[in-house]
């Protein structure tokens, strides 16, 4: 069952939502939502959950007992300062969105989404990752424009079946080695990093396109 709430004009969940027998699909998107209740965990067959842009400036903790949330999850275009670590949970998730916030920084468990192939977090605030970002094998593109990295930790040289990597307009001054590492690597975009130096082995990548314009 899916319900579509998509520009709404909402201001909290529906009572509907919580009675809709075998709910898969939700769809909160584009509307003034400021909070999402604990009461979202009770929503055992959810693989898809849309809460991009609305006003929230957290997700409970409970968004991580989700058991079959293993499609999407949109937290894209809020006011989401962190994720909570228990998000972390869910471990067969393959895509999350959570651009277009003010993240700081990722939980330190986040290597624990073992499923994910696509992790967008452009236009945020992070100035680091953790090296558990390594531990994500699964992991085919990571988006990271509009962020304040300066550097990368050299465990993403474990991202062996990433294939896109977008640092663009970040803060970045070198790159780990370890970017040699990545077999299957097809861009790399390292656009507007002004401060980067460019490291001699860059030619040596096998990307088959890689953007280094400054």
């Amino acid at each position: 069952m899916e319900l579509d709430f998509y520009r709404h004009g909402l201001a909290e969940i529906p009572d509907e939502v919580w009675s809709a027998p075998g709910l898969a699909v939700l769809n909160l998107a584009d509307n003034r939502l400021t909070a999402v209740p604990a009461r979202i965990g009770t929503l055992t067959g959810l693989h898809t959950l849309d809460l991009g842009h609305n006003q929230l400036e957290s997700v409970p903790a409970e968004l991580g007992s989700l058991p079959n949330l293993t499609e999407y999850l949109y937290l894209s275009d809020n006011q989401l300062t962190e994720l909570p670590d228990a998000l972390c949970r869910l471990e067969k998730l393959r895509y999350l969105s959570a651009t277009d916030n003010q993240l700081t920084a990722l939980p330190a468990s986040i290597g624990s989404m073992r499923s994910l192939r696509e992790l967008r977090l452009y236009h945020n605030q992070l100035t680091a990752l953790p090296d558990s970002i390594g531990s994500l094998h699964a992991l085919r593109e990571l988006y990271l424009r509009g962020n304040r990295l300066s550097t990368l930790p050299s465990s993403i040289g474990a991202l062996r079946d990433l294939r896109h990597l977008d640092l663009r307009e970040n803060e970045l001054r070198t790159l780990p080695d370890e970017l040699l590492s990545l077999p299957r690597l097809a861009k790399l975009d390292l656009r507007w990093n002004r401060r980067l130096e460019l490291p001699s082995w860059l030619p040596e990548l096998e990307a088959q396109d890689c953007v280094v314009l400054r």
